[in-house]
């Protein structure tokens, strides 16, 4: 009996049994289609996020105040600081402080919580805001204290119905009315579209908020991306020296490479455990599998002493059941495929991230299943290879 026969018959046995052999390959079906899933929905998420970054630029970082056991009002960022450190360290093109708080936000007869933020007009460079209608504000408007907001599509859409809708109309924000001057694109990330958000000149958010004219953090952007880190560096000492810090953690930085090792962290941290999930569920498939040869072998004892007493060889009975046993786990492993691809398409389109598909996790995950297949196979193939023909010609 040739190889392709055995195939073509090892496909029969298990078609005759096919409602077992389903339920016999689930476990390799499920931890296939895991691997493939977490993979890919994994990879989308990231290539989304760096996407979003690189629009961003990579040339940008952020300052903030780390912890620290002193007295930490004294070591609070003001504008004057942003003004020193613009002066001192050259290689920063652009600065930019940012306040936030939140607040709901009024459109009578409608409102909704929203998270509002306080800046200047170079943060709008810095990020590189999309404007969907309208203008973002101007120095004039932060110097002035004007009355004007900018607020993100999602805000716009659930205040007015529409971003055309929302410019020039008015807000009310902490009792106060402020005027729309312009609508920005919102984002979305891996688990939903971005929250509701309003900018608006820093010095109109410290008179709603009442912020004691405190800045959470600085935003800059560096001449290169490769200076990134050392603007950083330097806007820090320049607060240092202010503020007569001693302890080193008071301030520190980020970067959009920090981020994306942040998420390639998570990502791994993810990929593990669900890995390990996949493994168990392919350990019980291999198990499953190595049950039901078994069985197969004890139902078909009589066919196994027939072929033995035509001419057959204890090595071809072996490779019988060794490849039905290898057929039924990349059976399962093809349907895992198959499955994984399919939802994982469905999920990152409902997420608005791309599909990633790797041909090599694909490849993987079916290596994988054939080996399952062949460790799981042996011991009942080497059974059935080892039946006394005569014993075998009795079995009824």
């Amino acid at each position: 009996m040739n190889f392709w026969e055995m195939i073509k018959m090892a496909m029969e046995n298990i078609w005759a049994n096919r409602m077992r052999s389903a339920l016999t390959v689930l476990g390799i079906i499920i931890g296939v289609m895991s691997v493939i899933m977490v993979v890919s929905i994994g990879q989308g998420g990231k290539a989304r996020i760096l996407r979003e970054m690189e629009g961003i630029g990579t040339n940008i970082f952020g300052v903030y105040i780390g912890s620290t056991d002193d007295d930490y009002e004294k070591y609070r960022i003001t504008l004057e600081d942003c003004r020193a450190i613009e002066e001192s360290v050259e290689s920063i093109e652009a600065l930019s402080p940012l306040v936030y708080g939140y607040a709901v936000v009024e459109a009578s007869p409608r409102k909704e919580s929203a998270y509002v933020y306080g800046t200047d007009s170079d943060y709008n460079r810095i990020q590189n805001i999309r404007m969907a209608e309208g203008r973002f504000f101007s120095s004039i408007d932060n110097a002035v204290s004007r009355r004007v907001a900018v607020i993100n599509r999602r805000l716009a859409e659930e205040l007015f119905g529409s971003a055309r809708m929302a410019v020039g109309k008015k807000l009310k924000i902490q009792q106060v009315s402020v005027v729309v001057c312009g609508v920005a694109e919102s984002g979305s990330g891996m688990f939903g579209p971005e929250s509701p958000m309003v900018y608006m000149p820093i010095k109109l958010h410290f008179e709603l908020f009442d912020s004691e004219e405190s800045i959470n953090q600085i935003y800059g952007s560096a001449a290169h991306k490769d200076l990134v880190e050392e603007s950083a560096r330097k806007a820090i000492r320049v607060l240092e020296v202010r503020h007569q810090v001693k302890d080193s953690n008071v301030y520190q930085f980020v970067t959009l490479s920090q981020q994306m090792e942040a998420v390639d962290q998570v990502l791994a941290i993810i990929t593990m455990i669900i890995g390990a999930i996949a493994g168990i569920s392919l350990l019980v498939g291999g198990i499953g599998i190595m049950n039901i040869m078994l069985v197969s072998v004890t139902e078909r004892t009589r066919e196994i002493g027939v072929r033995m007493a035509v001419g057959a060889r204890r090595e071809d009975i072996m490779r019988q059941f060794l490849l039905e046993s290898v057929v039924l786990s990349v059976t399962g492993g093809l349907v895992g495929v198959v499955l994984g691809v399919g939802i994982s398409a469905v999920v990152c389109m409902a997420m608005k991230i791309p599909a990633v598909i790797s041909f090599g996790t694909i490849i993987l995950a079916l290596l994988f299943s054939i080996a399952v297949g062949v460790f799981f196979g042996i011991y009942p193939a080497n059974r059935a290879a080892k039946q006394d023909p005569i014993e075998a010609l009795r079995y009824e």
